[in-house]
């Protein structure tokens, strides 16, 4: 950590871990095949999550410009949409929609998140400039370059996630989202290495937004758009670099002022491994049901155990849910759930409901089913407790598991088995059975959405991975276009 003399005016160099995001997203080439096809799936489900929440009307009103009549003719487009929007509020309104059910993709360590978050900002400015360089007689962007900006963003906001508790002090995740964001999409619109470090200094000092909305009693509907907020602010600060806006060279270790001091309890960031390839080729994707991560395979559990309990359930005297350490400290909860955004983030509602209904999609969070009193019946009857190996597992750089275990008790003195699995279908290791069902998903969600002409448009554009990186950008922004 830095020791520089607060009372000096001598601007110190910039600290280390800005100059090494900085070479990372200006230097580094991505080699990793897996890493490209499997960001290919990230985007496709990203704009399929986004199609699925434009059936939400509380999505949809975040939808468009800040103010009515702020669009920009020839800017960024919102998939799903016909608005045309400046870069930043184009970034918010992507970010929102992939964001808004919780059904993208997740990364778990000390700290947990949702990288394709970042392409909220990435596809804007990324419309953008092609549309720009386009009219000045210039290239677009390919989808190849949305790619290699995707697995750099995840990378980032992954790497700092391994070791970096930003929840402990109390501190919301998208503080990545923001900085990762910040980094790529600078170098996007031509920022060299001086530009990154200097944007990515004005994200450490916004600091971070309380993860208070995600927790009982304030858990409500800003966890489906602080993502897009954090999309908006990076694309703020991209700009405002590559104008020549200064930065602040120890915004991380200034002695009092500095984020470690402020924010972060003095200590600085730790790091098990440099930047690579490593987050997208491991990434966590959500694909049966659109729950909060750490529960997945609780819900999966729950499902398993449906044909069992469904016509037992007045009968039912006690279940018991072992889980990882921190899913018994963030989504354990007791009590009457205010909304649908404290029912996804509540392990008894999403295991009650699978136990029930066999099945949870996201019309499930809604008010109307929430009032079937046996989901509230069956919460009081759960236990919640933490398993050690499970945590274990999930920190294991070679496992990163998310294991849950399940087990219905009957007043006569039966039992289920205790059924238990350790990672869910989106996991790395189920990859062959995951990626069809992630295929469907993706068919599924735009059939819900846009007309089949435009549909069968877009699975032919995405079914050739060759012909599909080599699309400018604004070709398939159009096909989301309504």
């Amino acid at each position: 950590m830095s020791h520089h003399d607060i009372r000096s005016a001598v601007r110190p160099e910039p600290d280390q871990p800005m100059l090494d995001i900085a070479d990372y997203v200006a230097d580094y080439t991505i080699d990793s095949k897996e890493a490209y096809e499997t960001a290919r799936y990230v985007l496709m489900d990203s704009l399929g999550c986004a199609m699925l929440a434009m059936k939400f009307p509380e999505c949809v009103k975040h939808l468009g410009p800040l103010v009515p009549g702020a669009t920009l003719p020839g800017g960024a487009r919102v998939p799903g949409t016909s608005w045309e929007l400046d870069p930043a509020q184009a970034a918010y309104n992507i970010g929102v929609q992939v964001r808004w059910l919780d059904f993208n993709d997740t990364w778990l360590a000390a700290e947990w998140g949702h990288p394709s978050d970042n392409l909220g900002a990435i596809l804007a400015v990324a419309d953008y400039l092609s549309r720009r360089n386009q009219r000045d007689g210039g290239a677009a962007l390919t989808i190849r370059d949305v790619l290699t900006a995707t697995i750099k963003a995840h990378e980032i906001q992954g790497c700092y996630a391994l070791k970096n508790s930003f929840n402990r002090v109390g501190m919301d995740h998208v503080i990545l989202v923001r900085l990762a964001s910040t980094a790529v999409v600078t170098h996007m619109l031509g920022g060299g290495k001086e530009e990154i470090a200097n944007a990515v200094s004005h994200s450490w000092i916004d600091n971070g937004a309380l993860r208070t909305y995600r927790h009982a009693p304030n858990t409500g509907p800003r966890k489906s758009w602080a993502a897009g907020d954090a999309c908006r602010r990076a694309v703020t600060h991209a700009l405002n670099a590559v104008k020549g806006c200064v930065g602040y060279p120890s915004a991380l270790t200034a002695k009092t002022w500095g984020f470690y001091d402020v924010a972060f309890k003095g200590k600085a960031f730790e790091f098990e491994r440099g930047f690579g390839s490593y987050v997208m080729e491991n990434v966590l994707f959500k694909i049966s049901f659109p729950a909060e991560f750490h529960a997945q395979t609780a819900v999966e559990c729950a499902m398993k155990l449906h044909a069992q309990v469904a016509d037992k359930l007045d009968r039912i005297a006690r279940i018991e849910i072992e889980t990882q350490e921190a899913g018994a400290r963030i989504i354990d909860k007791t009590g009457p759930l205010a909304n649908y955004a404290d029912r996804d983030h509540c392990i008894q509602y999403m295991v009650a409901v699978p136990l029930i209904f066999g099945r949870l999609t996201a019309d499930d969070y809604a008010d109307a089913v929430a009032a079937d009193p046996r989901i509230d019946a069956l919460r009081g009857r759960m236990t919640v407790k933490e398993n050690p190996q499970f945590t274990r597992d999930y920190f294991d750089p070679e496992k990163r598991y998310i294991g849950n275990s399940v087990q219905v008790f009957f007043a006569d003195g039966s039992k289920t088995e205790k059924v238990s699995i350790d990672y869910p279908i989106g996991h790395r290791k189920r990859r062959a059975e995951g990626i069809p069902v992630l295929l469907r998903k993706f068919e599924a969600a735009l059939a819900g959405q846009l007309p089949a002409h435009q549909v069968q448009r877009i699975l032919a554009a995405c079914s050739d991975p060759v012909a599909f990186e080599a699309i400018p950008v604004p070709q398939f922004m159009d096909l989301f276009v309504v």
